[in-house]
């Protein structure tokens, strides 16, 4: 399918799919405060997750927006730091993790702007997709109603998997952003 949309639009079935996460994201953060780990919880978590993708694969499709650009990793952040925010505030998950995430989300986003204002992309690598992936996961296994101390120490451990991966993958960025700006300023 030829692209439908230019880069500059705004209200594009990608972009509507984007902006419904998000505003999903505050029900479900209310869901997690409120109740804890629950099925309802983790019905709505699992249908944002999966339609992470999903925008992507309809922007291709009709093509891919700065607005696009710009609001599906904000969802992603909003959605995953919301709700790692969240279990450290219901005593799920330890608050240092979290904050090392959030730590390395701000700062790259943070990198990848300035780098996007002088022109240059930062693209998002397989193992920072992965990154999303594995943190989205950890959130789902937290989720799950109470099933024993199990459910809450595997959910603890893809977290601490989504750490290293965070920091791995953040220290990428800041190399490919340095490599971008050198080969950039040597031509």
């Amino acid at each position: 399918m030829a692209a439908q949309f230019g880069p500059s639009a705004l209200a594009t079935p990608a972009n509507l799919v984007t902006i419904g996460r998000l505003v999903l994201t505050l029900p479900l953060l209310v869901i997690v405060l409120g109740a804890g780990p629950s099925w309802p919880g983790f019905v709505i978590w699992l249908a944002l997750a999966l339609t992470d993708g999903v925008d992507g694969h309809i922007a291709r499709r009709h093509g891919t927006t700065r607005s696009g650009a710009f609001l599906d990793p904000l969802a992603d952040k909003v959605l995953v730091l919301g709700m790692l925010m969240a279990f450290v505030a219901e005593g799920t998950f330890w608050w240092l993790p979290v904050a090392v995430i959030t730590l390395r989300e701000l700062a790259i986003q943070g990198f990848r702007s300035f780098w996007a204002r002088r022109g240059l992309a930062v693209p998002a690598t397989r193992l920072a997709k992965a990154k999303t992936v594995v943190q989205q996961v950890a959130v789902g296994l937290a989720l799950i109603p109470p099933a024993g101390e199990d459910a809450t120490w595997m959910a603890n451990v893809v977290l601490w998997a989504a750490v290293g991966l965070t920091v791995v993958t953040g220290v990428q960025y800041v190399v490919a952003g340095s490599r971008s700006a050198t080969s950039a300023g040597s031509r």
